[in-house]
Protein backbone atom coordinates (compact mmCIF):
# COMPACT_ATOMS: atom_id res chain seq x y z
CA UNK A 1 0.00 0.00 0.00
CA UNK A 2 1.47 3.79 -0.98
CA UNK A 3 -0.05 7.19 -1.37
CA UNK A 4 0.65 9.11 -3.41
CA UNK A 5 1.14 12.35 -3.49
CA UNK A 6 -0.42 15.56 -5.29
CA UNK A 7 2.06 16.28 -7.81
CA UNK A 8 2.68 13.06 -9.13
CA UNK A 9 -0.72 12.90 -9.77
CA UNK A 10 -1.09 16.06 -11.79
CA UNK A 11 1.48 14.70 -14.01
CA UNK A 12 -0.41 11.68 -14.28
CA UNK A 13 -3.13 13.64 -15.30
CA UNK A 14 -1.34 15.51 -17.97
CA UNK A 15 0.47 12.36 -19.31
CA UNK A 16 3.14 13.35 -18.00
CA UNK A 17 5.77 9.92 -18.32
CA UNK A 18 8.31 9.73 -15.37
CA UNK A 19 9.21 6.81 -12.88
CA UNK A 20 6.94 8.18 -10.59
CA UNK A 21 4.07 8.28 -13.26
CA UNK A 22 4.60 4.66 -14.51
CA UNK A 23 5.28 3.12 -10.81
CA UNK A 24 1.81 4.93 -10.27
CA UNK A 25 0.29 3.56 -13.28
CA UNK A 26 1.84 0.06 -12.29
CA UNK A 27 0.39 0.17 -8.86
CA UNK A 28 -3.19 1.74 -9.87
CA UNK A 29 -3.46 -1.93 -11.45
CA UNK A 30 -2.41 -4.11 -8.46
CA UNK A 31 -4.33 -1.58 -6.25
CA UNK A 32 -1.88 -0.71 -3.83
CA UNK A 33 -2.69 2.71 -4.23
CA UNK A 34 -4.64 4.48 -1.68
CA UNK A 35 -5.30 8.61 -1.39
CA UNK A 36 -6.04 11.14 1.11
CA UNK A 37 -8.85 13.51 1.21
CA UNK A 38 -6.46 16.83 1.23
CA UNK A 39 -4.58 15.27 -2.12
CA UNK A 40 -8.41 14.88 -3.95
CA UNK A 41 -8.82 18.06 -3.10
CA UNK A 42 -5.95 19.32 -4.55
CA UNK A 43 -5.76 17.49 -7.55
CA UNK A 44 -9.94 18.16 -8.06
CA UNK A 45 -8.97 22.07 -7.54
CA UNK A 46 -6.84 22.18 -10.46
CA UNK A 47 -8.93 21.16 -13.38
CA UNK A 48 -10.30 23.72 -15.14
CA UNK A 49 -12.87 21.97 -17.78
CA UNK A 50 -16.23 20.31 -16.08
CA UNK A 51 -15.53 17.32 -18.39
CA UNK A 52 -11.93 16.43 -17.22
CA UNK A 53 -13.11 17.56 -13.08
CA UNK A 54 -15.55 14.83 -13.58
CA UNK A 55 -13.80 11.85 -15.41
CA UNK A 56 -10.97 12.64 -12.96
CA UNK A 57 -13.46 12.42 -9.31
CA UNK A 58 -14.91 9.53 -10.80
CA UNK A 59 -11.58 7.57 -11.30
CA UNK A 60 -10.04 8.59 -7.89
CA UNK A 61 -13.46 8.23 -5.61
CA UNK A 62 -12.49 4.13 -6.39
CA UNK A 63 -9.68 4.67 -4.34
CA UNK A 64 -9.49 3.56 -0.72
CA UNK A 65 -9.85 7.19 0.94
CA UNK A 66 -8.68 8.29 4.34
CA UNK A 67 -9.17 11.37 6.06
CA UNK A 68 -5.60 12.70 6.69
CA UNK A 69 -6.57 15.54 8.82
CA UNK A 70 -8.70 14.86 11.96
CA UNK A 71 -7.98 16.24 15.52
CA UNK A 72 -5.56 14.06 16.64
CA UNK A 73 -3.21 15.02 13.67
CA UNK A 74 -3.31 18.81 14.67
CA UNK A 75 -0.38 18.63 17.34
CA UNK A 76 1.54 15.30 15.30
CA UNK A 77 1.92 17.79 12.34
CA UNK A 78 2.63 21.23 14.61
CA UNK A 79 5.21 19.06 16.16
CA UNK A 80 6.60 17.21 12.66
CA UNK A 81 6.86 21.19 11.50
CA UNK A 82 8.72 22.42 14.63
CA UNK A 83 11.49 19.46 14.79
CA UNK A 84 12.09 20.20 10.99
CA UNK A 85 11.81 24.36 11.77
CA UNK A 86 14.51 23.53 14.60
CA UNK A 87 16.67 22.12 12.12
CA UNK A 88 16.47 25.03 10.28
CA UNK A 89 14.07 23.84 7.43
CA UNK A 90 11.21 25.39 6.65
CA UNK A 91 8.68 23.33 4.50
CA UNK A 92 6.65 25.68 1.99
CA UNK A 93 3.48 23.73 1.99
CA UNK A 94 1.13 23.21 5.05
CA UNK A 95 -0.76 20.41 3.14
CA UNK A 96 2.67 18.70 2.20
CA UNK A 97 3.19 18.58 6.44
CA UNK A 98 -0.17 16.70 6.92
CA UNK A 99 0.38 14.77 3.90
CA UNK A 100 4.08 13.51 5.23
CA UNK A 101 2.86 13.43 9.32
CA UNK A 102 -0.46 11.62 8.28
CA UNK A 103 2.43 8.46 6.02
CA UNK A 104 4.63 8.63 9.13
CA UNK A 105 1.95 8.44 11.44
CA UNK A 106 0.58 5.24 10.12
CA UNK A 107 3.50 3.87 8.57
CA UNK A 108 3.12 4.11 4.87
CA UNK A 109 5.31 4.80 2.28
CA UNK A 110 4.89 8.00 0.08
CA UNK A 111 5.41 8.58 -3.71
CA UNK A 112 6.41 11.59 -4.12
CA UNK A 113 9.11 13.78 -6.56
CA UNK A 114 8.43 17.20 -3.99
CA UNK A 115 12.16 18.11 -3.02
CA UNK A 116 9.98 19.47 0.86
CA UNK A 117 9.50 15.76 1.53
CA UNK A 118 13.01 15.39 1.75
CA UNK A 119 13.96 16.45 5.07
CA UNK A 120 10.82 14.47 6.82
CA UNK A 121 12.40 10.87 5.11
CA UNK A 122 16.33 12.36 6.71
CA UNK A 123 15.20 13.68 10.06
CA UNK A 124 11.29 11.95 10.50
CA UNK A 125 11.22 8.39 9.17
CA UNK A 126 8.96 9.20 6.29
CA UNK A 127 9.02 6.10 4.63
CA UNK A 128 9.97 6.97 0.01
CA UNK A 129 8.78 4.73 -2.54
CA UNK A 130 11.31 5.44 -4.60
CA UNK A 131 14.02 4.71 -1.82
CA UNK A 132 12.40 1.31 -1.34
CA UNK A 133 12.16 0.58 -4.51
CA UNK A 134 15.39 1.10 -5.47
CA UNK A 135 17.03 -0.55 -2.38
CA UNK A 136 14.92 -3.63 -3.42
CA UNK A 137 16.32 -3.39 -6.91
CA UNK A 138 19.51 -3.24 -5.80
CA UNK A 139 19.78 -6.05 -3.50
CA UNK A 140 17.82 -8.14 -6.18
CA UNK A 141 20.49 -7.20 -8.35
CA UNK A 142 23.47 -7.80 -5.58
CA UNK A 143 21.93 -11.30 -4.55
CA UNK A 144 21.85 -12.10 -8.59
CA UNK A 145 25.72 -11.02 -9.29
CA UNK A 146 26.40 -13.50 -6.14
CA UNK A 147 25.22 -16.38 -8.20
Amino acid sequence: MMLVDTSIWINYFNGIESKETDLLDISLIDGSVIIGDIIVMEILQGFRSDKDYNKAKKSLSTLEQYEMFGNNMVFKCANNYRALKKRGITIRKTADVIIASFCIDNKIPLLFSDRDFMPFVKHLNLLSVLNETEEKQSSARAEKSEF
